[in-house]
């Protein structure tokens, strides 16, 4: 039996990121979540790869610079 391979086609990429922390005697929890539509006009010029990395860095990004802020808001 030979193997299947999809000829499905993906519409819509999404990417969670999420950290708790704690400071002091509380703790903070800061998650973001993204979804992205992929057009299908032009998809032999899109990478998935770099698309999901780009996505996923984004999301993380965000969740590191909010992690910083409540850090120094409430560390001091």
């Amino acid at each position: 039996m030979s193997e299947y391979v999809t000829r499905a086609v993906p519409t819509e990429i999404s990417a969670v990121s999420r950290c708790a922390i704690k400071v002091r005697d509380n703790f903070y929890t800061v998650e973001v979540s993204e979804k992205r539509t992929i057009s299908t006009d032009d998809l032999d010029g899109i990478d998935m790869d770099k698309e999901y990395e780009a996505l996923f860095n984004e999301v993380n990004d965000v969740v590191d610079k909010q992690c910083e802020q409540i850090v120094k808001t409430f560390a001091e």
